[in-house]
């Protein structure tokens, strides 16, 4: 056995001097009164987490604190990085009901700079319409879409799609009727639906229109409808809320507010089968389905420490993806976005580190929004790190140089963000991004350099992103309707140039 063990060891570059405490009982007629936890070294063990005291292999007061404390702390950490898409649309649905007053069947329309200022790198080209339903007070809710150009689609509330419509669902652009359907709600059977059953019982229902023709726009908002199944033979007009300049955030709270969100949300929606070992990690922390929560003064300072390092080490993860295949184009900035399969199954294993990576930063997950093929639907790459690596500063000058004939159908856009907010960058320009809808000034092989940076360089104003003095940035480049060219690496984008 022995023999294995050394051999194993050294196969991955380590020796048994490594591991003292494995020396001493090695070998036959080793005693188990030579283990550290029964003999310790004179004065303890010294551990990464502070030093341990055994007696007879009985731990001391202090140890006995140490050791559940650092237990429920990892639990903590752990557990912030799993629940971050359901605490981020829990906080967004709350922010419709009590900043914008919206009832279950009322959409929001975000349309301005200002109105998308509070979503998660929200898209700046095109309008959204979004709803955060609660099927469990509603019953199933029936969507009328009319035909033409828009990219929408239902997710449960742990961010999985639940079903595309519009373009890249299964009307292709054409309008059709869908029944969304919550845990236990019994299909009718009716004909002519698309039937959508979600997990959870609250689910996100949301488009963009991608028409370039405002008035088209106008007309297919115009004919949108949302209902309950019930009032299916005499549907009420569904209401079209917008913020109009009201201040809100769909960011994930901080602190214990993230705590206290994630513990009413869990109470509203059935486990997942997946998730209970997350729910026993959740017990000795104060969370549990069934009871309220009321931490008390150690818990709360877990889990308060809980959260700081949870974001701490999301926002690590998201900014170094340590995923193989993240990175495009061999030997540029530009990575992948979406890592994992939007119902969040992989090969063996549900995506954790992946879904946390996406969800730190952005909202929602379709398949048209993971297309790795031409067709209907969208791209995304990312880049937080100039030509050199050097991470971007908003107080620091770059450009893009955006190369002739884009492989993008529909439109492309570059678009930045405030790496703290992971929104807009809020500048009194309200400009978050430039791209192929917009004018802008082609250099004579057709390529478009676009520059960043607090200000815009002298005679560059159409062409220009700004940002902010003291704050990191980064960028997402979307290709709306992506051609092969995309997809055969034919057609290359640089990586950012600090130019001042």
């Amino acid at each position: 056995m022995m023999t294995v063990s050394r051999r194993l060891l050294a196969q991955i570059g380590l020796s048994l001097a490594a591991f003292p405490a494995v020396a001493q009982t090695a070998g036959s007629g080793a005693s188990p009164k030579d283990s550290p936890f029964v003999a310790p070294p004179a004065g303890g063990l010294d551990t990464s987490i502070g030093r341990l005291r055994f007696a007879r292999g009985y731990p001391d007061d202090a140890t006995t604190k140490l050791l559940f404390d650092n237990l429920d702390l990892q639990r903590a950490v752990q557990a912030y990085i799993w629940a971050l898409p359901l605490v981020s649309f829990a906080e967004w649905q709350d922010q419709h009901r009590t900043v914008f007053g919206v009832s279950e069947t009322d959409m929001v329309v975000y349309e301005s700079f200002r109105d998308k200022l509070g979503i998660l790198t929200a898209n700046s080209t095109t309008p959204y319409i979004l709803g955060l339903h609660d099927l469990a007070r509603t019953g199933p809710l029936v969507i009328d879409l009319p035909a033409g150009e828009t990219a929408g689609g239902v997710g449960d509330f742990w961010q999985r799609s639940v079903g595309d419509y519009g373009q890249g669902g299964p009307d292709r652009g054409q309008g059709g009727r869908y029944l969304l359907l919550g845990p236990g709600q019994d299909d009718p059977q009716s004909t002519g639906y698309h039937v959508l059953r979600s997990s959870t019982n609250s689910v996100f229902n949301g488009f963009r229109i991608l028409s370039t023709d405002p008035a088209a726009g106008a007309a297919l908002l115009a004919q949108y409808r949302l209902y309950p199944y019930a009032q299916r033979n005499q549907p009420p007009p569904t209401r079209l809320i917008r913020p109009e300049g009201r201040a809100w955030s769909g960011t994930q709270p901080r602190g214990i507010a993230f705590w206290k969100r994630l513990a009413a949300v869990l109470e509203a929606e059935p486990v997942q089968e997946r998730d209970r070992f997350f729910m026993a990690m959740l017990r000795p922390l104060g969370i549990r389905k069934g009871e309220p929560f009321q931490p008390d003064a150690r818990q709360s300072a877990l889990l308060e420490q809980g959260a700081l390092l949870g974001e701490a080490t999301a926002r690590v993860m998201d900014v170094e993806k340590r995923f193989p295949g993240a990175v495009f184009w061999e030997g540029r900035r530009w990575h992948w976005l979406m890592l994992f399969n939007v119902n969040q199954r992989q090969d063996g294993y549900d995506a954790l580190d992946e879904r946390a990576t996406w969800f730190y930063e952005a909202v929602g997950a379709a398949e048209s929004m993971a297309i790795r093929q031409p067709g209907p639907g969208q791209v995304y790459l990312g880049v937080n790190k100039d030509a050199a690596g050097d991470w971007l500063d908003g107080g620091r000058h770059y450009r893009l140089r955006i190369p002739a004939n884009v492989p993008a159908r529909q439109f492309w856009s570059v678009t930045a963000y405030d790496l703290e907010t992971r929104c807009f960058i809020d500048t009194p320009h309200e400009r978050a991004d430039r791209g192929s809808r917009n004018t802008l000034v082609k250099n004579a092989d057709g390529s478009i350099d676009l520059s960043f940076g607090p200000r815009a360089p002298s005679g560059q104003d159409s062409n220009w992103v700004p940002t902010a003095e003291g704050r990191g940035w980064f960028a997402y480049f979307r290709l709306y309707y992506p051609e092969a060219a995309f997809f055969a690496k034919n057609w290359v984008l640089p990586d950012l140039e600090r130019v001042g």
